[in-house]
């Protein structure tokens, strides 16, 4: 996730005022204005000294800049740089901040080198593109491949502990979390967004699954459902692959009835199989191959849904090369 720092030099109250409604890392101003934006908010505040500003305009300069950050210091690249000077500096060191006047040249650094910078400076002059950039590059996760599954079985299993994500955003249709018994096979399932005559809408809910299912997380990681907490970022999915942060604000296991729902998904000769414990409830859904919410109530065998297909092995939620069975 990019670090996103608004420069407000000379001042100004409102561009400050914009930055902490988006959600910066970070404010930079003189500092006689420090404690102005410490009165705004709780924020960062920096100022234009604890981050020197470089400019590349010869060879000199990119090694001037690589050698500042080799000793610690926090360089920014000035406003009008290029990307082969960038990918010289990059190549060589760990961390690097650009200064960016519009969404176009933050996601732009953000790309170089497929890794980016890790720190964009947004300038007053982009501050119209600030909700934009932030969106991009702090609450997108890029998008993932969806695969469609055939439904195989489902089963009553009887009660279980079950877990509700209720996350602090406004989720809409065809989002939701992916959810399995195993790292290499789980379930889109769908946010509560859809009302029915007995039950009113919780667009921030997610009815994910059993305590012991594997939700796919940020940073290509995994959790088991009973360990998040309130303050969690969660990985939200979209039916066509786009996915966003969302934040935890509170998680609630109860025991409730489940189902065992088991899909397979087939690519040429290789079948692969998975499987997901959900509450045996109306408005518990996965999500169709066209995209809608289908409750785990009307599916059926036969029936096709999205999931993500993926390589076993996990340790600790991170992504490890080993020999493993899970079902």
């Amino acid at each position: 996730m990019k670090k996103i720092i608004l420069k407000s030099v000379p001042f100004d109250k409102n561009l400050v005022t914009l930055a902490l409604e988006s959600g910066v890392d970070a404010v930079m101003v003189e500092k006689d204005h420090a404690e102005a934006v410490r009165a705004l908010g709780r924020v960062t505040v920096i100022t234009p000294e604890d981050m020197p500003v470089v400019e590349l305009t010869e060879k000199a300069d990119e090694d001037a800049a690589v050698k500042a950050i080799k000793a610690g210091k926090d360089v920014v690249l000035k406003k009008g740089w290029e990307i082969i000077p960038v990918e010289n500096i990059l190549a060589q060191v760990e961390s690097l901040a650009l200064e960016c006047e519009s969404l176009d040249r933050a996601l732009l650094a953000a790309g170089i080198l497929e890794r980016g910078c890790d720190t964009i400076v947004v300038l007053p002059e982009g501050g119209a593109d600030l909700k934009r950039i932030i969106a991009e590059l702090k609450l997108s996760q890029g998008t993932m491949e969806l695969q469609t599954a055939i439904v195989t079985a489902i089963e009553p299993t009887g009660m279980g502990h079950r877990v509700c994500v209720d996350t602090i955003s406004m989720l809409k249709k065809g989002q939701g979390m992916l959810i399995g018994n195993s790292s290499a096979f789980s379930f889109l399932v769908h946010a509560e967004t859809e009302s029915n005559p007995y039950v009113a809408a919780r667009p921030f809910r997610i009815n994910a699954g059993a305590v012991h299912a594997y939700a796919q997380m940020p940073g290509d990681k995994t959790t088991y459902l009973e360990e998040l907490a309130a303050g969690t970022d969660v990985l939200i999915v979209n039916a066509n692959g786009t996915t966003s942060l969302a934040t935890v604000g509170r998680v609630k296991v109860e025991v409730r009835p489940m189902l065992l729902i088991t899909a397979e998904v087939k690519t040429g000769d290789r079948t692969k199989t998975g499987q997901v414990f959900l509450q045996n409830a109306e408005t518990i859904r996965v999500v169709s191959d066209k995209g809608e919410p289908v409750s785990v109530v009307t599916l059926k065998v036969g029936d096709k849904i999205l999931v993500r297909t993926d390589e076993a092995g996990r340790h600790f939620g991170m992504r490890i090369k080993e020999d493993i069975k899970e079902g």
